[in-house]
C-alpha cells in the first residue's frame, strides 16, 4: 500500500554536518531541525495550505524544483533498499526557512534543490527526534515523536538507526562505505515514541560518529541523509544536584547547587527564579558560570522559586533538564542561620530581620535572649545594616541538656516583645582522644576512640577519617582536604575499633573523628600518629625462674622478641604462687641483659615469675606479660642447722644403766633449705672415741648411756650435704646433781597459755639454756619440751590444757659441761583455777570500790558548796560591815 501522505520529522541537533551523499557533505547549524520526507509519485496536484499557491512569489519557483526533484527520483542511497517505494527527506531549522532536499536523477547523478519549508510544512507528517550523549559520556541517544498523531498506522512501524564509529581519527574522515554500518534497533518507550542507544567508547568522544535513521511503516521507507557528528559536542548534562538557598551575612538570598559530575570541561548555569512578597513580585532569568548566584535582598514573610540547568561553557553542547523546583519561604521574624552546629571554643554569630505588623523594624531596636531567661549584653550585638541585626557568642561552652531539647534557643526580639521563633544553638565538645597500637609483628595498626565524652547529637553520625604522608609527622597536626574515610567497629567496652593493614611504619597517620548532621559537620582535634612509635611488642619468650644452688638466689631469664628491632628495657614481677599472688617488681635497663638475680627470704618455696619489655627510648607501650614461669623447690645449700633435740631417760638402778630416747622435730625448709633425707646421730666418749649411727627420716633414737658423760649431736643432711651449725647435748652423771634452780612457779591464764617464771641460785658452770618440760601427771603421755634462752626467768607457755587435770613442769639447766638437775612442780587441778579465779576478781573489785567511792565524795562535797549559795546567800559576811571592822572572828570571846 502506498502512502500518499506527507511525514515530516523533527532533529534537535547541536553542529550537525548532514552528508545528502556519500560523496556529499552538508553543514548544518547548531539550532533546532526537522527532517521532511516526501513519499514517491507525487504529483503536481499537491493542495497547498491556505495563503500559498504554485505561483506564488515566495515559493521562488522551488516548489516546482522540488515537485520536480521527487518526480524523477527512482531510488535510495542503497539498492537494497529499491524493491520498497522510498521517501527522500530534508532538514529544516527555525533559522533556516529553506529546506535542503536530495534524489538521484535519471542519469544516476545525484543533486539538491531548495523548497520553501512552508510547502513541506503544510502537506507533509512528521516526527521530532532529538539526540544527545549522555553526560557519563558512554551512551549516544536518539529520541524520536511522533508530532502528528495517528498520520500513519503505527502497528507496523519499525525504527532502526544506522551508525559507524571510525577506527582511526581522523581530521577530515570520509563517508564510510555502506557495508561498514551497524544497525541498532530503537526500542518504543511509550506510545509513538523510539528510542535509539548506541554506546561509544570514552576514547572516541572525538571521533566523528557516522550515522541516518530508516523508518519503515505501511511499506514505505523513510531514510534520513547521512548525519556526522563528534559526541563530546552534543553532551547533554544531568541536571544541576543539591540546589538550595540561604540568606548571606548581609541579608541577601544566595541560590547555591552542585555540578552533576565530574565532566571534562566547564558548565555554564541559567537560573530562573521568581519572588512573591506582599509588596513585590517578580522574575529573572541569569546565566552563569559559576555554581552559585546572588539574588539580592531577602525580604520577611516573602517566597521565592529557583530552578537551575546546565549547558557546556565553550563550544557546542545540550542544555541539560531543568532542576525540580526549589521554594524558600521566610517567616516574619528571619534568623540566619536558623540552626547553628559549633565545637566547643568556638565564635559564632546569628543574624535576624524582625517583621512586626507588615513593618521591618530597625536594626538599631533590636535585643538579643538566650532561653527567654538571660539577657544577652548589647557589646555582643553589631549593626549589619538599616535592618540586620548580628550577635555574636564567643567562646562557647557545650550545650548543657534541658530535658528533651539539646539546644539553647536564641531570640531576637522587639524593644519590648519576643516573638515565639527562635534560632538553635548546638554546642558539642569533640575533643575525642585517638589511641592507637602497632602489633608485636608490625603488620596492623589498631586505633580506638570512645564518645562516651562528647554529647550524643539526634541525627548525628560518628566516622573516623585520616591521611597517609609520606614520611613521620608535622609538628602540628592539622586536618587535610583529602583524607579517606576508615571503618570502625563497635566493641562491648564502649569504644570504637579502627584496624590499619598494611602499614607502613614510618608514615605519619593524621587522623580525627568527623560528627556529620544535617546542620553541618565537626571534626575533632587531629592527633597524628607513627605506627612505630606505637608499637606494642610481643612478650619476652622462653622465660625461666630457678632458685640458684649454693648461692640461693631467684634467677630469672628470658629472650628477646623477634621485634622491633630496637634496644627493650624489661620489667619483671615476681612473688610467692598462689591465687592472689603479692607482686614485687623489679627493672632491668640494659638492653643486653638477658637475666637477673634476686634475693627472696623463703628459698624453699614456688615462686612465680614474668616478664615484659618496652622501647628503651620510651617510645610505645610495655607488652603484655609472658605466661608465667615457676620455680622448683630443691635442695639450695646444705641445711641451716641441725635439729633441736631433747631427752627422754628410763633409768635402770639395779644395772646402773640409763635408756636414752632422744626426740626432735623435723627441721623447717627454712632451715633444711630446702629438704632433709636422712639425720645422722653423733656419739662422742673418753672412752670409745667418736662414732655416728644413720637413722634415716626418724625422729626418734635411743641409745645406751653406760659412761660418765656422753656428748651427742644429730646432724641433718640433704642432697647437698651435711649441717653445719649443729645442737650439742653432753649426758652427765656429776652434772645431773647440780641443781641451780631455787624455785618454779606455775601460773594458769585461761586453758591455753600458762606462765611460768623461776629463779636461779649462782654458779660456776656455764649456762647455755634452759629446757623446759611438760606433761600431764600420772599418765604415759609424750612429753612436750621446749628450748628457753638462758636470760629468760619468765616464759609463757601456749597449749591446750585440760583444766581437769595435773601437769608436771619441769625446767632444766643446761650447762656446756651438761645437763643440770631440774626443778619440777606438779600443777593444777580444777579448784587451783578457780581459786585463782577469784582471786584475780577480787583484785579487780577492790579498785573499782575505791574509784567509786572518791567519785561520790567529790560528788558530795560539790553539792554541799552549791546548797551553801543557794540557801545562805542573804546572810552578809561579817568583814564587809563597818561596826566589824578591826575584829578578830578567829579570836575567843568571854560573854558575861
Amino acid at each position: 500500500m502506498t502512502c500518499q501522505k506527507f511525514f515530516v520529522a523533527l532533529l534537535h541537533w547541536e553542529f550537525i554536518y548532514v552528508i545528502t551523499a556519500f560523496n556529499f557533505s552538508y553543514p548544518i547549524t547548531p539550532w533546532r531541525f526537522k527532517l521532511f520526507c516526501m513519499p514517491p509519485n507525487t504529483t503536481h496536484d499537491v493542495v497547498l495550505p491556505p495563503g500559498i499557491s504554485k505561483n506564488t512569489s515566495d515559493l521562488n519557483g522551488q516548489y516546482e524544483a522540488a515537485v520536480e526533484a521527487k518526480l524523477n527520483s527512482s531510488g535510495t542511497y542503497f539498492s537494497n533498499f529499491s524493491s520498497k517505494p522510498t521517501v527522500h527527506c530534508c532538514f529544516w531549522s527555525e533559522e533556516d526557512k529553506n529546506c535542503s532536499v536530495h534524489a538521484d536523477n535519471i542519469e544516476g547523478k545525484e543533486f539538491v534543490s531548495t523548497v520553501n519549508s512552508v510547502v513541506f510544512q503544510q502537506i507533509g507528517a512528521n516526527w521530532n527526534i532529538q539526540c544527545w550523549m549522555k553526560e557519563d559520556l558512554k551512551l549516544f541517544i536518539c529520541y524520536m515523536e511522533s508530532l502528528l498523531k495517528n498520520s500513519v498506522k503505527n502497528y507496523d512501524l519499525k525504527v532502526h538507526l544506522l551508525y559507524v564509529l571510525p577506527e582511526v581519527l581522523e581530521e577530515s574522515p570520509l563517508a564510510p562505505h555502506k557495508g561498514s554500518f551497524q544497525l541498532v534497533q530503537c526500542n518504543c518507550t511509550v506510545h509513538e515514541c523510539y528510542e535509539c542507544r548506541v554506546p561509544v567508547p570514552t576514547a572516541k568522544l572525538n571521533y566523528t560518529l557516522f550515522m541516518y535513521l530508516k523508518i519503515t511503516s505501511a511499506g514505505v521507507v523513510f531514510q534520513s541523509p547521512l548525519m556526522s557528528v563528534q559526541p563530546i559536542n552534543i553532551v547533554k548534562p544531568d541536571p544541576p544536584l543539591d540546589l538550595h538557598m540561604e540568606i548571606t551575612d548581609s541579608g541577601h538570598l544566595k541560590i547555591s547547587w552542585a555540578s552533576p559530575t565530574l565532566l571534562p570541561f566547564q558548565l555554564q548555569y541559567q537560573v530562573k527564579y521568581s519572588e512573591n512578597s506582599t509588596t513585590n513580585m517578580r522574575e529573572t532569568d541569569e546565566i552563569v558560570s559559576a555554581t552559585s548566584l546572588l539574588a539580592g535582598s531577602v525580604l520577611p514573610g516573602s517566597s521565592y522559586e529557583v530552578q537551575v540547568r546546565g549547558k557546556r561553557l565553550d563550544g557546542p553542547g545540550v542544555w541539560s533538564d531543568w532542576s525540580s523546583p526549589l521554594i524558600f519561604t521566610t517567616q516574619d521574624v528571619i534568623y540566619f542561620p536558623p540552626k547553628i552546629l559549633t565545637a566547643v571554643g568556638s565564635n559564632v554569630s546569628f543574624h535576624c530581620i524582625y517583621k512586626n505588623e507588615n513593618k521591618i523594624v530597625s536594626s538599631k531596636k533590636i535585643v538579643w535572649w538566650m532561653n527567654l531567661a538571660e539577657k544577652i549584653p548589647q557589646n555582643q550585638y553589631n549593626v549589619v545594616g538599616d535592618h540586620v541585626s548580628k550577635v555574636t557568642f564567643p567562646n562557647v561552652n557545650a550545650t548543657k541538656p534541658r530535658g528533651k531539647f539539646t539546644y539553647d534557643a536564641v531570640y531576637c526580639c522587639n524593644e519590648h516583645e519576643c516573638h515565639h521563633r527562635y534560632a538553635e544553638l548546638y554546642v558539642i565538645d569533640v575533643n575525642i582522644n585517638i589511641s592507637c597500637e602497632t602489633d608485636g609483628y608490625l603488620t596492623k595498626m589498631t586505633c580506638r576512640w570512645s564518645t562516651n565524652t562528647i554529647q550524643s547529637l539526634v541525627g548525628s553520625t560518628l566516622q573516623m577519617r585520616y591521611h597517609r604522608s609520606s614520611l613521620y609527622c608535622s609538628d602540628v597536626p592539622s586536618i587535610h582536604l583529602t583524607s579517606e574515610p576508615k571503618d570502625c567497629s563497635l566493641q562491648r567496652d564502649g569504644f570504637y575499633e579502627c584496624v590499619f593493614q598494611p602499614i607502613f611504619l614510618f608514615s605519619g597517620y593524621t587522623m580525627w573523628i568527623r560528627i556529620n548532621h544535617s546542620l553541618g559537620s565537626l571534626a575533632s582535634p587531629p592527633t597524628c600518629v607513627v605506627p612505630d612509635s606505637v608499637v606494642k611488642p610481643l612478650p619476652p619468650p622462653s622465660v625461666k625462674a630457678e632458685i640458684t644452688v649454693k648461692i640461693g638466689l631467684l634467677k630469672i631469664s628470658w629472650e628477646k622478641p623477634i621485634f622491633p628491632e630496637n634496644n627493650l628495657q624489661f620489667q619483671i614481677r615476681y612473688g610467692l604462687s598462689g591465687k592472689e599472688v603479692q607482686w614485687k617488681m623489679h627493672e632491668v635497663y640494659d638492653s643486653k641483659s638477658r637475666s637477673a638475680s634476686l634475693p627472696v627470704p623463703d628459698l624453699c618455696t614456688v615462686y612465680a615469675a614474668q616478664v615484659r619489655c618496652k622501647r628503651l627510648d620510651g617510645l610505645g607501650y610495655w607488652s603484655n606479660w609472658s605466661n608465667p614461669a615457676y620455680t622448683v623447690v630443691m635442695d639450695i645449700k646444705v641445711p641451716v642447722r641441725g635439729p633441736e633435740f631433747w631427752r627422754k631417760i628410763d633409768e635402770n638402778t639395779t644395772k646402773k644403766e640409763r635408756n636414752v630416747t632422744l626426740l626432735w622435730k623435723p627441721l623447717m625448709k627454712n632451715d633444711s633449705l630446702c629438704s632433709v633425707r636422712r639425720y645422722v646421730v653423733k656419739h662422742h666418749t673418753s672412752r670409745n672415741g667418736t662414732w655416728s649411727e644413720d637413722v634415716g627420716n626418724h625422729t626418734k633414737f635411743t641409745f645406751l648411756w653406760t659412761e660418765q658423760a656422753h656428748t651427742i649431736t644429730v646432724l641433718a643432711i640433704n642432697s647437698i650435704g651435711a649441717s653445719l651449725a649443729n645442737f650439742n647435748l653432753t649426758f652427765s652423771w656429776p652434772m645431773s646433781k647440780v641443781n641451780i634452780v631455787q624455785s618454779l612457779s606455775a601460773y594458769p591464764l585461761n586453758s591455753s597459755c600458762m606462765i611460768l617464771s623461776w629463779t636461779l641460785s649462782p654458779s660456776d658452770y656455764n649456762l647455755m639454756y634452759f629446757i623446759l618440760e611438760w606433761k600431764i601427771l600420772n599418765e604415759d603421755n609424750e612429753i612436750k619440751w621446749l628450748r628457753i634462752p638462758s636470760s629468760v626467768k619468765k616464759y609463757y607457755i601456749h597449749d591446750h590444757f585440760i583444766p581437769i587435770e595435773k601437769y608436771q613442769f619441769s625446767l632444766y639447766p643446761i650447762f656446756i659441761e651438761g645437763v643440770g638437775k631440774p626443778k619440777t612442780i606438779n600443777s593444777f587441778t580444777q579448784d587451783d583455777i578457780e581459786k585463782r579465779q577469784n582471786d584475780s576478781g577480787l583484785y579487780v573489785l577492790v579498785p573499782i570500790i575505791i574509784s567509786s567511792s572518791t567519785l561520790l565524795l567529790g560528788t558530795l562535797l560539790i553539792t554541799h558548796q552549791r546548797m551553801k549559795k543557794l540557801f545562805w546567800e542573804d546572810v552578809p559576811n561579817p568583814k564587809n560591815c563597818s561596826w566589824a571592822q578591826g575584829l578578830n572572828f578567829q579570836k575567843k570571846m568571854d560573854i558575861l
